[in-house]
Formats: structure tokens, C-alpha cells, sequence
């Protein structure tokens, strides 16, 4: 359907996919130790406070942003970022080093198009904090990935970084427009609208359409053919997680035990299909965010 979304509707639904993003990013924390396996999904789940990390403080930056400027303002989502940058939040070495030389005054698009010598990251962090950016713009497809572009460009110049942030957006995008529609869409067909909204030379791209072809595939063979994360890179996370939003778009909780079981990058895998369910089920509804799994995740900062 073609429709116009108010802006305290857009917030209100980016807000919903910033607390799936937040909860999956704290509670998929409890399980993963970097250096030792993954523990086990359990039928009592750790107890709260459930910490999250830098997954949920920049996806954060990306809301405030959206609420007071209505759009991505690359200068400042990169002063944003630079500013409430706390090293403890579990930042990945290269984002650290970003974060510090934009902090210190070097212009953003220096600092992106250097990182890894000179090829930019391909890192899996644009992606893992742009589920709400993709709710906020639902009514509008080109928005979603020229929005969702300025977002990733800020830190990740790799044409991988970026697909992977395009394609968790219109998953996003696409699961608040079968929310409006009171309709839960084909797997393989939200699948299918994804994989056209991300370059085709991208290796982003062709994961999301083996993805396609692995619905209803046991997980652990669809870990082996999409990955999990544990590069940390774009293109071993996005396609696992839009699999995962796909087969579990109905279920939150389900989503966020297979992006458990699967192992790797789990605070991140989960933050990403769980920004995007998320956006689809609601807070606190059937099939939604639990209300008890919401108070056990550590409030979100005062500024967000």
C-alpha cells in the first residue's frame, strides 16, 4: 500500500525498533564471551541489569538525530557518536580509533576513507544501529537507502559496509509496512524486495539471496552458508540476520534464541534481526519485545 507516515508515528516506530535493537543487544551479551563458546539458551534467562553495548549507544544517535532533525545530518551524527563514544560499551578496535581521531577534530570523511588502509570498513557497525532508521522512513523506499547510506558513510566508506546497512533498513522498512498492513509477508518474498534494494556487485547482495534459499533449513546449516558474525565483517552478519528476521518475523523471542544459538557475534546478530522484528511485532505484544525482558535491559541513556 502507498501511504504517509506522521512523524510521532515515525518516531513511535523507531522507538519500538530501538528497543528490540536494544534488548537483543543486551541480552545477546549475556552469551557471548569473546575466546570461549557460546553458552547455551536456558530456560531462565540471566538476571537483570542486562548491559548494553556500542550497538545500542550509536543505534541511539541515530534516533536523536531522526527526532530533532527529521533526517541524517552527517556532521553531526559523526559529532553524536564522537560525544557519547564510551570505550567500556565494548567498541571494536577500529571504531575506537575512528571515534578518537573524529573526537580529536579530524573531519569524519577522512577518518572513514583511511580506516584499513586506505579500503574503509566493512565492518558489521553501520548495520547493527540502522533497524530504526529504516522503521522511521517505512513510507518510502529511496529514502530508506539514501538515508540509510548517509548513516553508514559516516564511519564505513567499504561498499560492503554500506550494502549492509541498506539492506538491514528496507528489512526494517519492509516489516513496519506489514505491521501498517496488519499482514506478516512471505520470507522469501521480503527477502526478495531486500536483496533489490542492495548493490548487486556486493557480496551483502548474494548473501541475501542464498538467504532466501536457506528459509526453512536447519540453523546450523544456514550459519555454515551465511555466517555468524564472528568476522565482524558486513558480509558474514547481514544475510544470517535478515534470515533470521524472515523466519522469525512474527516471534521475537524466537528470533533472538536462534541469533543465541547460532553463536558468533551474538550481542550484534541479535541487536540487528531484533531491531527488525521488532519493528514489525511492537513492545510488549504478542509475539512482541516482553515487557520482562524490557525492564531487565539496562535504561537507555538520558540524551537518547
Amino acid at each position: 500500500m502507498t501511504f504517509t507516515l506522521y512523524p510521532d508515528t515515525r518516531l513511535a516506530l523507531a522507538r519500538d525498533s530501538l528497543a528490540g535493537l536494544s534488548v537483543g543487544d543486551a541480552l545477546g551479551a549475556q552469551f557471548f564471551v569473546p575466546g570461549r563458546p557460546t553458552r547455551s539458551w536456558q530456560a531462565e534467562l540471566p538476571a537483570g541489569p542486562w548491559v548494553w553495548s556500542d550497538d545500542t549507544e550509536m543505534a541511539c544517535s541515530v534516533v536523536a538525530m531522526l527526532a530533532e532533525h527529521g533526517e541524517i545530518d552527517q556532521d553531526g551524527l559523526a559529532l553524536s557518536f564522537a560525544t557519547h563514544y564510551d570505550p567500556a560499551r565494548r567498541y571494536g578496535a577500529g571504531a575506537v580509533g575512528m571515534l578518537e581521531l573524529i573526537r580529536a577534530g579530524t573531519p569524519w570523511p577522512v577518518v572513514a576513507a583511511s580506516a584499513f588502509d586506505g579500503q574503509g570498513s566493512c565492518g558489521n557497525g553501520a548495520a547493527m544501529r540502522v533497524a530504526p532508521l529504516g522503521a522511521y522512513f517505512a513510507d518510502s523506499t529511496s529514502r530508506v537507502v539514501a538515508q540509510a547510506r548517509a548513516s553508514a558513510e559516516v564511519t564505513h566508506a567499504h561498499p560492503e559496509g554500506i550494502a549492509g546497512a541498506v539492506a538491514v533498513a528496507v528489512a526494517a522498512a519492509r516489516a513496519v509496512r506489514a505491521r501498517l498492513d496488519g499482514d506478516r509477508p512471505d520470507p522469501e518474498r521480503l527477502l526478495a524486495s531486500v536483496a533489490a534494494a542492495v548493490d548487486p556487485v556486493t557480496e551483502v547482495h548474494r548473501g541475501v539471496r542464498r538467504a532466501a534459499g536457506l528459509l526453512g533449513r536447519p540453523l546450523p546449516e544456514v550459519v555454515d552458508a551465511l555466517g555468524n558474525g564472528s568476522r565482524v565483517t558486513a558480509q558474514d552478519t547481514v544475510a544470517f540476520t535478515c534470515w533470521v528476521a524472515a523466519t522469525h518475523l512474527g516471534d521475537y523471542p524466537a528470533a533472538i534464541r536462534a541469533c543465541v544459538e547460532a553463536g558468533g557475534d551474538v550481542d550484534t546478530t541479535a541487536a540487528i534481526a531484533g531491531g527488525i522484528v521488532a519493528a514489525h511485532t511492537g513492545v510488549a505484544t504478542d509475539g512482541g519485545v516482553p515487557a520482562d525482558w524490557l525492564a531487565a535491559r539496562e535504561p537507555l541513556p538520558d540524551w537518547a
